[in-house]
């Protein structure tokens, strides 16, 4: 098994990067509500971290946010920006975009940090998915809102893709960083697209 310590580099600024733009979704929630400052933060942290907890879980890793201070200062001070400095209409579009760049960052590296604790491909894929998915699932079940998987445009379908370009193209032989661009790039992309066009799969007609 690999070290619970990920090296830094690259792929920490890709966690870091779907922590921030998660916690802003979370907070602008909050915003949307008309919510307390407390509330703000508390939104950004549960949706800042909550996709990454439950797969450390899942794949025997140690809590990340369990072992620093900056993984709840980044939360925190997302909740405070959007407090002080949101001031914009049509607060569901900024949501989504900011959803869009955490899914497709959270992806890729739930797949990669369960690749290193000697996850199976296909499971290393679901963690990833489950890392990019679950925290906004959580943050719109406690806002009292429908879930964002259950809106018609892809979105689980964009970690997928996110998470598996990056899986397969790290076991063909591709350097780590470039399986990550691709795959991030791709599952953003997508995701883009069907917040832009609506793009959705077709749906069960029973």
């Amino acid at each position: 098994m690999e070290t619970a310590l990920i090296p830094p580099g690259p792929l920490v600024a890709l966690d870091y990067l779907g922590i921030a733009v998660f916690a802003l979704s979370g907070a602008l929630v909050a915003a949307d509500k008309k919510q307390t400052l407390v509330t703000f933060i508390f939104f950004a942290v549960l949706t800042g971290v909550g996709g990454g907890t439950v797969r450390d879980l899942l794949i025997g890793a140690p809590v990340f946010w369990m072992r620093n201070n900056e993984t709840l200062l980044v939360c925190v001070a997302a909740g405070l920006l959007v407090w002080f400095f949101h001031g914009a209409k049509r607060t569901q579009k900024w949501i989504d975009w900011f959803d869009a760049l955490g899914l497709a960052a959270y992806a890729v590296y739930g797949a990669s940090k369960a690749l290193r604790y000697d996850i199976a491909p296909l499971p290393a894929l679901a963690m990833g998915v489950i890392t990019a998915c679950v925290g906004g699932i959580i943050r719109d079940v406690i806002a009292g809102q429908p879930s964002i998987v259950m809106r018609p445009e892809l979105y689980v379908t964009a970690a997928a893709l996110a998470a598996g370009l990056y899986v397969g193209l790290t076991f063909m032989g591709t350097p780590v960083l470039i399986a990550a661009l691709v795959g991030g790039l791709a599952g953003f992309g997508l995701r883009a697209a069907a917040i832009a066009k609506g793009i959705s799969l077709p749906a069960y007609k029973g």
